[in-house]
């Protein structure tokens, strides 16, 4: 088996925040998801679990954070465009969430915006200029 990551999310609204993943560039695995989670595929390496809070709450027993007043991770996705990026955005805000939660990053080789799904949870979208990246100055 190749190895893999799997972000466990806690949400309040399951429809919604799939709706949100589905826009910002997930498909939905009908195998792994049910009514208390949706198995949200990004790549073949990264899915997103979100899980209904009560669900999550059986793994663990420390308090569930509210992404909305705390900082608990910072999820930063690779994107193949800055045209992409702000695709992204935009169709993750119409789907609830909430775009440009700081400033934009544009360094000319790195271009990145911040959003928000609709529990608080941040995801930073990202592009990369691999090539400029690793010039002198960059």
């Amino acid at each position: 088996m190749p190895k893999m990551i799997f972000v466990n999310l806690p949400v309040s609204d399951l429809a919604a925040a799939t709706r949100f993943y589905e826009a910002i560039g997930c498909e939905k695995n009908p195998q792994f998801s049910d009514d208390t989670s949706s198995s949200m595929v990004w790549s073949d390496a990264i899915t997103f679990q979100l899980l209904t809070r009560d669900y999550f709450s059986t793994f663990t027993p420390k308090q569930i954070a509210d992404a909305h007043r705390t900082s608990e991770v910072l999820l930063a996705l690779s994107r193949e465009s800055r045209d992409d990026i702000d695709v992204a955005a935009k169709a993750g805000t119409a789907a609830g969430g909430r775009a440009d939660i700081r400033e934009k990053q544009d360094m000319g080789w790195l271009y990145s915006r911040a959003i928000e799904d609709p529990d608080g949870h941040v995801i930073e979208l990202i592009w990369t200029d691999m090539q400029a990246a690793g010039a002198p100055g960059a």
